[in-house]
């Protein structure tokens, strides 16, 4: 009996200290990446889709891409993090890139490739390429706009509950003028309810 009692009082201490652990993810899954995610409170791929979806259409509307006699070319530059979260504002700006492009009516100078591409001058110009092949300074695209831009976040938090605010704005510059030709901005606000987690 008393044996029974201490096999029993050891199985159940056995099962505490297991469910206490640490856990871990063991099976994972696919899922929708156009779904909407609120697992918590940050910024998340659906702010990024939301607000790149919203911020291409317009730019596409405006006059400097709309109205244009030929093809703009399009230089991709920062995008400023004033958040105080840590957001990887060059995947924002890749996608709108990516989403400009797919429209075909915006092309691109791959601003990130200009080392490559000195590079590849200078090794095609040292004597290990054919004449009729090799490339060199002098032939490259000059863009015609900047797109640049800044996201904002406002935090407020009052007893349970959590208001969490993402201004996006993008600007599209003349690089001839300097002059501003187009500027759009999405605004996200979510809003969460604090609860208790327990065992």
């Amino acid at each position: 009996m008393i044996k029974n009692l201490l096999l029993g009082a050891a199985a159940v201490s056995l099962l505490a200290l297991t469910s206490c652990g640490p856990k871990a993810f063991t099976k994972g899954d696919y899922d929708d990446v156009n779904r909407e995610n609120l697992l918590n409170d940050q910024w998340s791929e659906t702010d990024m889709q939301k607000a790149v979806h919203d911020l291409v259409a317009s730019s596409l509307q405006s006059p400097a891409i709309s109205q244009a006699k030929k093809m703009p070319v399009v230089i991709v530059t920062g995008l400023q993090n004033k958040t105080s979260e840590h957001i990887d504002t060059q995947s924002i700006m890749d996608m709108i890139r990516v989403e400009l492009m797919k429209s075909g009516k915006v092309a691109f100078i791959d601003k990130e490739a200009r080392g490559d591409i000195a590079d590849e001058y200078n090794y095609q110009n040292s004597g290990m390429t054919s004449a009729e092949t090799k490339k060199g300074p002098g032939g490259q695209v000059g863009a015609d706009f900047i797109i640049n831009g800044r996201l904002d976040s406002i935090v407020q938090e009052v007893g349970k509950d959590k208001s969490v605010y993402y201004k996006l704005t993008l600007n599209l510059t003349n690089l001839k003028t300097s002059m501003i030709t187009w500027s759009d901005q999405k605004q996200i606000r979510k809003v969460f309810k604090k609860k208790s987690i327990g065992l």
